[in-house]
C-alpha cells in the first residue's frame, strides 16, 4: 500500500508538474485517461475469456459495438452534436472502420486468447514506434527526435515488463502474430484518421466508427458463432464487462484519443500508448490475473520516464 501510494504520487508529479498552465493540459489528460481505459480493456476482455468458455472474439466485439452504438447515437442526437458525413467522406469512414475497430479488434481480441492481458498491451504499445515513420512517409510530417527517443526509452521499459523473473520470455506464436497484425493495422488507421480530424468532432468520428463496425461485425457473428451464443451464461458479470468495454473502451476512450490526436498531432499523441501496459498490469494485479515482479515495476518506471522525455522535448520546442 505504501509503495502504491508513493508510486501514484510520483507518477502524478512526473506527468503533470510541467503541464500546469499549458494549453495542452486537457489533451494530455484525456490521452492518459484513454490509455487507462484501453489498459483496462485487455484485462476485462481476458476476464470474459476466462469466465465464459463459449465466448469468441467476434461475440465480444459485436457486443462492444452494439452497446457503444446504443450509448452514443441517442446521446449525440439529444445534444444535436452528431454531424452528417460530408460528400466524398463516406469511403474514408468505411475504410477507417474496416481497419479499426473491425480488423484491429479481431486481431487484438484474437491474440488475447493466447497471451496474458499485460503482454498483449505491451505489444500494442509498440504502435508509436511506427506511426511517426508512417506520418513522415505518407504526409511528410517532421520527425521529432525527442519523441522518438522517448518512445525508444519506453520500449526498454516495456521489455522489462514482458520477461519473467528468471529472464525467460514465453508466449504463443499465434497470439504474437495476431497482435503484430493489430499493430500494423493501427498505423494504417492513424494515417486515415488524420484526414478526417480536421472535418469532424472527435465524438462524431467515434460514433460512425462504432456504427459501421457493428454493421461489419453483426453478420459475421451470426454466420460464424450462432451456435456459441446459446452456450453463453449471460450473467451480470458478463454484461458488466461488455458494458465497460462498449461504453468506456470503445466510446469514451476513442473520443478522448481522437481529441488528443487532433490537438497534439499523430506522432506526439501516439506516445501515450506507451503507458497502456502500466495500467493493464496494475488492473490485472488488482483482479488477481497476474502478480507483480521487480522487473515489471522497473518497466513501469522506465515507461513513464520515456513519456516524460518526449513531452519535455515537445515543450522546449514550443517555447
Amino acid at each position: 500500500m505504501y509503495f502504491c501510494k508513493n508510486f501514484c504520487k510520483d507518477t502524478y508529479i512526473i506527468l503533470f508538474s510541467k503541464m500546469k498552465g499549458s494549453k495542452l493540459y486537457l489533451p494530455q489528460l484525456l490521452m492518459i485517461m484513454a490509455s487507462a481505459f484501453w489498459g483496462a480493456s485487455f484485462i476485462f476482455t481476458k476476464e470474459l475469456f476466462l469466465s465464459e468458455e463459449a465466448i469468441t472474439p467476434t461475440i465480444i466485439i459485436t457486443g462492444r459495438m452494439l452497446i457503444a452504438t446504443l450509448f452514443t447515437i441517442p446521446l449525440l442526437a439529444l445534444t444535436h452534436k452528431l454531424e452528417p458525413i460530408k460528400k466524398g467522406h463516406l469511403k474514408l469512414f468505411l475504410i477507417l472502420s474496416f481497419t479499426e475497430p473491425f480488423l484491429y479488434s479481431l486481431c487484438e481480441t484474437g491474440g488475447l486468447q493466447y497471451v496474458s492481458g499485460s503482454l498483449a498491451s505491451i505489444i500494442i504499445a509498440t504502435i508509436p514506434v511506427f506511426i511517426p515513420f508512417g506520418m513522415s512517409l505518407v504526409y511528410h510530417e517532421k520527425l521529432h527526435v525527442g519523441a522518438i527517443i522517448g518512445v525508444l526509452v519506453s520500449l526498454v521499459g516495456i521489455t522489462f515488463m514482458s520477461i519473467s523473473s528468471d529472464f525467460t520470455f514465453m508466449a504463443s506464436a499465434k497470439g504474437l502474430i495476431l497482435l503484430a497484425c493489430a499493430v500494423v493495422i493501427a498505423v494504417i488507421f492513424t494515417l486515415i484518421l488524420v484526414k478526417l480530424l480536421g472535418h469532424y468532432r472527435p465524438t462524431t468520428i467515434t460514433t460512425y466508427q462504432n456504427l459501421i463496425a457493428l454493421i461489419y461485425f453483426f453478420p459475421l457473428m451470426l454466420i460464424c458463432d450462432h451456435d456459441k451464443i446459446a452456450q453463453l451464461s449471460f450473467s451480470p458479470k458478463m454484461w458488466l464487462c461488455l458494458a465497460f468495454l462498449g461504453i468506456f473502451c470503445s466510446t469514451v476512450a476513442y473520443m478522448f484519443f481522437n481529441y488528443g490526436m487532433k490537438r497534439l498531432g499523430a506522432s506526439r499523441g501516439s506516445v501515450y500508448n506507451n503507458i497502456i501496459p502500466v495500467f493493464s498490469l496494475l488492473i490485472a494485479v488488482m483482479m488477481g490475473q497476474e502478480s507483480v515482479t521487480w522487473l515489471k515495476i522497473a518497466g513501469m518506471a522506465v515507461v513513464i520516464v520515456g513519456l516524460t522525455i518526449a513531452q519535455r522535448k515537445e515543450n522546449s520546442e514550443k517555447k
